[in-house]
């Protein structure tokens, strides 16, 4: 299939509401039509204004974090117009991508 790759750039001690945004911007994707996802954690980063953030040991609220995730066309537009209602500040990345599932058991429903 073809779609794109949504790269979410945040930081580990943002919230959206009452809840770490990394963890609610993955489950708000699953709902908006992404097709797989997942919250990574960076050792170091540096943000639109240029300040560096890192996972010290004494420090790890300031860990960067990026979320990625897979959708369609039409997810994509879905995600992006209610992500734009949110009041919330993320920088992104988009990229076209081919995706999909290989393997013998690919053709099967997922049984992770």
């Amino acid at each position: 299939m073809k779609g794109f790759q949504l790269t979410f750039f945040t930081a580990q001690d943002r919230r959206h509401g009452h809840k770490p945004i990394g963890d609610w911007l993955l489950q708000f994707s699953k709902e908006y039509g992404a097709v797989g996802g997942t919250l990574v954690g960076g050792a170091e980063g540096f943000d639109h204004v240029g300040r560096f953030h890192s996972a010290l040991f004494f420090e790890l609220a300031d860990q960067p974090l990026a979320v990625t995730v897979s959708v369609d066309e039409a997810a994509c537009q879905r995600l992006m117009d209610a992500l734009a209602q949110e009041p919330i500040d993320l920088a992104y990345v988009k990229v076209p991508v081919e995706y999909g599932r290989i393997g013998q058991k690919a053709k099967l429903p997922l049984d992770l």
